[in-house]
Order: structure tokens, then sequence, then C-alpha cells
């Protein structure tokens, strides 16, 4: 095992036991730089996004996969992986902490994207005696804490019995997301379902499901879970996580908010090491504007940034103070120092 991982005994419940939320797995979004900014404003764990066991097993990747390789100094992050066969799921485990010192390792179980029916996702969820062996192989291959991200079912809801046989196979919790695969992102989050799952096992369990302010969080983790994930919530409202880890609800100025966006694009820039900005700065393009929903006269400029210049220009009129300096950013903390 690697003597690199930043993991101890019982991590979820030792940060259970701090005031705040949890930022969820995010294909396209949960990448290094986001989760470096939920975890400065006070994120109890971050998850990355979910990387195939199949393919970094067998498919050639290393330890400079985007999707797992950590900021320096990064702590307090999950990797996430998914998959259906416990042999290469038990591999998987030992190269991620081998490779990317992960404080913990979550199954998914939630994914409901066609492409990979089959190969694990919300797949599981039709044949939950297939996750019960796949975390007892994850659980055999790693001292770290190992959880699981389900859904409610297939097409019904079947939480409770699926939650209750991956506690008994060792699982250390369990994040429910309130809908069934079938809904994908549809309706509502149904939050009464999570509060059954809780009650039913003795494992922590985490729920999921369309919050994006602090007092919706605040409700819904009084229906009986151990904490709440935020998803698409906090994907340009970081501030989320600190108005949780604090209990300060005040929300940021526009030039506190273009700061972070700004910050947002220096880290990607930093993470992704692309001196052209052509590849790093694109997928940015569809995050900057939701800094600054109340300024929509930014937004042509934001969605078609190239380079760091391109958005500190888009950004200038509220970057500046009223003598034109770039005021800095008092949050902002090294990338080589443990998150706030």
């Amino acid at each position: 095992m690697s003597q690199l991982s930043s993991a101890r005994p019982g991590f979820y419940r030792s940060r259970l036991g701090l005031p705040g939320a949890v930022l969820a797995p995010m294909a396209g979004y949960s990448d290094a730089p986001l989760r470096q900014l939920a975890a400065e404003q006070g994120a109890l764990w971050t998850v990355s996004e979910m990387i195939s066991a199949r393919g970094l097993v067998l498919g050639g990747d290393s330890e400079n996969l985007s999707l797992g390789r950590p900021f320096e100094g990064e702590t307090n992050r999950v990797v996430q992986l998914f998959g259906a066969e416990s042999e290469l799921l038990a591999r998987a485990v030992q190269k991620v902490e081998a490779w990317f010192a992960p404080a913990a390792i979550d199954l998914n179980m939630g994914c409901p994207v066609p492409k990979i029916r089959g190969k694990g996702g919300a797949c599981l969820l039709q044949t939950p005696e297939v996750a019960f062996e796949l975390i007892q192989a994850m659980k055999a291959a790693t001292t770290l804490d190992v959880s699981a991200k389900i859904r409610l079912g297939w097409d019904h809801d079947r939480s409770v019995e699926v939650a209750q046989g991956l506690a008994a196979a060792g699982v250390n919790l369990i994040t429910v997301h309130g809908r069934t695969s079938a809904q994908r992102y549809t309706g509502e989050a149904d939050w009464e379902a999570i509060a059954r799952v809780a009650a039913a096992v003795d494992v922590p369990v985490v729920g999921s499901g369309d919050i994006r302010s602090a007092a919706q969080a605040r409700a819904r983790q009084a229906l009986g879970v151990a904490a709440v994930m935020i998803g698409r919530g906090a994907v340009g409202n970081p501030w989320l996580f600190r108005a949780l880890a604090t209990g300060g609800d005040q929300y940021p100025s526009a030039q506190e908010r273009a700061r972070t966006a700004l910050r947002h694009a220096e880290l990607q820039t930093r993470f992704y090491d692309d001196n052209t900005g052509r590849l790093t700065l694109r997928p940015l393009r569809k995050v900057l504007p939701q800094y600054l929903p109340d300024h929509p006269e930014l937004r042509d400029d934001l969605v078609q940034v190239v380079t760091l210049a391109d958005v500190e220009r888009a950004l200038a009129p509220l970057l500046t103070s009223p003598e034109g300096a770039v005021k800095p950013d008092p949050g902002a903390v090294a990338l080589s120092g443990e998150y706030a």
C-alpha cells in the first residue's frame, strides 16, 4: 500500500464530525481546480470525476491521469471508480492508492449515462448482489474507507434493500441521490426516500439532489442524513460550502465572485499546463458565467475565452477598483498548502 496516502482510520466519520457539506463527483466539472475551490471554502471532502477501473488497469492510464491526479498538497479527496468486475476493481483500488493518495475510494452505482451500461454505474442497481461482491473485493484490496454512491433504484425505489446489502458487505458510507436511474435528472429528488435509507442502516448516509442554497441544505440534513452532497448547485458558487461550514449565508459581492472566477481560470491553467490555453480554458466556458448570473452583459465574452488574459479582460469591469488596480483575493491559499 502507498505510504503517501493521506487517509487515516475512520476518514468519513472523522470528517462528519465537522459542519459542512460534500462536493459531488461530476463528470466534466469536479476536476482538481473545482475541488481546490470547494475545499478552500470548507467542503468536508471532495469527490473526483469517475474513473473507469478497466481503463485504469488495462488501458495504459498512468499517475498522470488528470481525472485522478491531485493538486500538490490536496487532501480530503475521494477518488471515485466505476466498474463491474471484482478483480479489476480490486486492482484499480491498489493503483489509485499508489498513484493518487486518496483519503477514501468510492464506487459509482448511480451514473445513468447509457454509454457505461453493462460496465457499472447505475446498472449495478439491477443486480445489487454483484455490487455487494464489488465492495467486498475493494475492501479486501485497501485499508482505506470504501463508500458507494447509489440512486434510489433502476426504475423503481429499492434503495433500502440495496443500502442494507452494501452495509452488510462492509461499506463505510453510502451516498444516495434521490432519483432513479430512469429519471436521470428530471423531476425532483425524493428526500423522504433518502431519509428512509438513513434510518435503515448503521453506516453514515449522505443525501444528494437539488441543493442550491444553504437553507435547502440545512433543511435536508435535518431529515436525518449525516451530511448533504452538493453538485450542480456548487458550480459557480463554492461559497455554499463556506456558508454550511461557518453558518454565515452572506452571498459574496460581484467583485469577490469575479476574483474567484479568475482564480478558477488560473488554477485550471496551472493544473493542465497548456501554454496555449486552447485546451485548458475551453471547458470553463460553461462555468465562468455561473459565477456572475447577475451580470449577463459579460456572458458573451466569458463563453469565448481561450487564454487567461481573455478571462481577465472579460472580468475587468468587476475586478478593478475605482483606481484601476486589481484587488487580491484574501481567501486564496498557496497550492502547496493545506486546505482551509
